[in-house]
């Protein structure tokens, strides 16, 4: 997350934009079809500078390699916002079964692997 803090009035022109969902003096949420949209022209050929620039928002503002940083982050774990939430397992982007079956696999092999190395442990606990 950026280090930038937003006065009140910059949250307000940022809320004037209607690609976001809300501002905060650290953060901004953009709208969801907002995101489906830029990862789509970003898959297209256009630039994360591009879209933003013709989504309206001001680089100055928002920070240079914020647009950059959105498109990773939308195109790595889909355009669900993940900040801010804590979770114990990578979230699982299944975009398709064969994915999807690849991850389960290897999540089965590294949960035997932990059951073996924890009945080790109590092993040499009994002895």
């Amino acid at each position: 997350m950026s280090k930038r803090i937003f006065s009140s009035e910059e949250q307000q022109r940022l809320q004037h934009n209607q690609n976001v969902q809300r501002c905060s003096e650290k953060s901004i949420t953009y709208t969801s079809a907002f995101k489906e949209q830029a990862v789509q022209q970003y898959d297209t050929g256009l630039t994360s500078t591009e879209i933003f620039k013709q989504a309206g928002f001001d680089l100055n503002l928002i920070g240079k390699h914020q647009p950059k940083e959105c498109l990773r982050r939308w195109r790595t774990n889909g355009c669900t916002d993940l900040r801010g939430k804590h979770t114990s397992q990578k979230k699982i982007n299944a975009n398709t079964e064969t994915d999807r079956l690849k991850w389960l696999e290897a999540e089965v092999k590294y949960l035997k692997a932990e059951n073996a190395f924890l009945a080790q442990l109590r092993a040499k606990r009994a002895e």
